[in-house]
């Protein structure tokens, strides 16, 4: 069993950045590992997602080129750098993690982003 616990979420201006942490309460190595958010009354969407060992990002297309994921094994922590927040970023943003070909998945409790002038 892991526990994931999210934070670094908050308030902040159009144009703005911020970064979201991910910390496991066990190793993440072999874990696949994901960030989704899900904005009022919409249903919960893919970020990004990063492969065990780094070297495999995937992006959503609204994302691309302002949020980067990132991973450091040795802290079991991962990262989303988000830039050139757009209020349509506003959401509850969530980690996930997920060991391939197991089943067996772990989400985080979730961090709030507000987009907002």
């Amino acid at each position: 069993q892991v526990q994931l616990v999210e934070s670094g979420g908050g308030l902040v201006q159009p144009g703005g950045s911020l970064t979201l942490s991910c910390a496991a309460s066990g190793a993440i190595f072999n874990m696949n590992m994901g960030w989704y958010r899900q904005a009022p009354g919409k249903e919960r969407e893919l970020v990004a997602t990063i492969s065990r060992g780094g070297s495999v990002r995937n992006y959503a297309e609204s994302v691309k080129g302002r949020f980067t994921i990132s991973r450091d094994n040795a802290k079991n922590t991962v990262y989303l750098q988000l830039n050139s927040l757009k209020p349509e970023d506003t959401a509850v943003y969530y980690c996930k993690g997920w060991r391939p070909g197991s089943g067996e998945y772990y989400w985080g409790q979730g961090t709030q982003v507000t987009v907002s002038s």
